[in-house]
């Protein structure tokens, strides 16, 4: 695969929308979510600031690099710094030798798999302790974890599960430093297993309130250290930190994709939970993040158990977030497929086939293994029709815990299905909208990892307050 140049740089960023795929017989294909929308805050009870007008969703020192999906992920590690997941000199220093490089997922992949390299060695002349050792770790992860989601468009693309194990390995290493050091274990899914962390405030073995943190469809450990761990431990919580089908090592490794019945992926989790003497079983609270937006209440429309739910934002249908990408799906899968193969795929720019081959990857084990070969997918309905069935509309009414559903200024990804599920829920229920006018605006508030979780872990705590 050649080199992404600056201006069709592979997009979408890891948590925006589709932007610029070609259609059938060459038209220009918009994603839907590319424009920034407001929902209205009518009649729900909320908890936030006003929105301002900020000249666009990333003004000023907000746009380190020209093209928003390369931006948005230097700002989730920028925003990262606050957690001790990133450090802000080393960020701006990247985005400095990038964007002298010449702005590409070439450079962007090189630049920052170089730092994490780096950051898993000792500094030159220094002797660190176990407390440098572990942070180290934590940023490494973190810049292994921008390499991995942009190398796809790069020369290289073989070497995604490189950077995953590496990603990984910088995670374990800071996990084995921590005091004390998260409980991990493989809690059985189907015919495998997924690895987990339990990340306690102490060993003393007192039963405490937990929240269990669900990732997205695209981010990794370190993310759910920075939107909860770290939070949940100051507010003396239990965490468990998950790889879930489709997510970190079921996907880049076991080969496991995502399963739109999220219910069977949390439901071992809880009973994992409820059989140890340090957690109170009365108050699991579930999260999620991103995507995690609809797994996580999709698993609590069924999971009982959950006694707080956040979706972060809330999502009722990812299969919106791919825009005209949907209207190669048909009824018929030979129909699809030959569309796809004749039609579609071959008007992609290599920067489009990278953005569609990152989309669709941990829906489709093909899907990615012929990505790592620089290679298109063939089959378009089978992950489609995967992607599709995890529509939850018709299942949050089911839902009984009280929920919490954010929305954010500018959300890139799922523009409206926030105010949509508040809506649709019948269980206590409180929507917020972190704004621009804080900094915390777009999809996740990649500045804002802060702001975010002292609105969750608040609410989280009132919430559980009375069991």
């Amino acid at each position: 695969m050649t080199d992404v140049p600056p201006d069709h740089a592979l997009g979408p960023g890891r948590r925006s929308a589709l932007s610029g795929i070609l259609g059938v017989a060459g038209a220009t294909v918009l994603a839907a979510g590319c424009t920034p929308t407001r929902a209205s805050t009518a009649q729900a009870p909320t908890r936030s600031s006003a929105s301002v007008a900020a000249g666009g969703p990333t003004p000023g020192a907000m746009t380190l690099f020209d093209d928003p999906e390369f931006n948005f992920g230097g700002l989730l590690a920028l925003g990262g710094a606050d957690q001790g997941s990133a450090d802000v000199g080393e960020v701006l220093t990247a985005v400095n030798t990038i964007n002298k490089a010449g702005l590409s997922a070439q450079s962007y992949v090189d630049t920052f798999s170089k730092l994490g390299d780096r950051l898993m060695k000792a500094p030159e002349g220094g002797r660190p302790d176990r407390e440098t050792t572990r942070f180290r770790a934590l940023r490494a992860s973190q810049y292994y974890a921008q390499a991995l989601f942009f190398v796809l468009g790069s020369r290289d693309p073989g070497r995604e599960e490189g950077l995953y194990k590496a990603c990984r390995g910088a995670w374990d290493t800071f996990c084995r430093l921590c005091d004390p050091a998260p409980v991990t274990a493989k809690v059985a899914y189907g015919k495998t297993s997924m690895p987990v962390w339990l990340f306690r405030p102490d060993t003393s073995g007192r039963r405490r309130p937990t929240v269990i943190l669900t990732n997205g469809s695209d981010g990794q450990n370190v993310d759910m250290w920075t939107y909860g761990v770290a939070a949940a431990l100051d507010r003396d919580f239990n965490a468990l930190v998950y790889d879930g089908p489709g997510q970190g090592q079921m996907i880049f490794v076991d080969q496991v994709v995502f399963s739109p019945r999220w219910e069977t992926v949390v439901t071992p989790l809880v009973d994992w939970l409820t059989a140890r003497s340090d957690v109170d079983a009365d108050k699991i609270a579930l999260t999620g993040l991103s995507m995690g937006g609809d797994l996580a209440p999709r698993a609590a429309a069924f999971e009982q158990r959950i006694a707080a739910l956040a979706a972060m934002p809330g999502c009722l249908n990812p299969w919106l977030g791919f825009g005209e990408l949907q209207k190669v799906l048909t009824p018929d899968k030979e129909e699809t497929n030959t569309i796809w193969n004749k039609e579609v795929a071959p008007q992609l720019s290599s920067a489009e086939a990278a953005t569609v081959k990152k989309r669709f990857e941990p829906f489709s084990v093909p899907a990615m293994l012929a990505a790592r070969q620089g290679k298109m997918f063939t089959d378009f309905y089978t992950p489609a029709k995967l992607i599709q069935s995890m529509d939850i509309t018709d299942v949050v009414g089911r839902i009984k815990a009280p929920t919490l559903v954010l929305d954010y200024d500018f959300e890139q990804f799922y523009p409206g299905q926030p105010r949509q599920m508040f809506d649709k829920l019948t269980a206590p229920k409180e929507y917020l909208k972190l704004t621009a006018a804080t900094g915390a605006q777009l999809h996740c508030s990649p500045m804002a990892p802060r702001q975010h979780c002292e609105v969750v872990f608040d609410w989280l705590q009132e919430t559980l307050k009375g069991g």
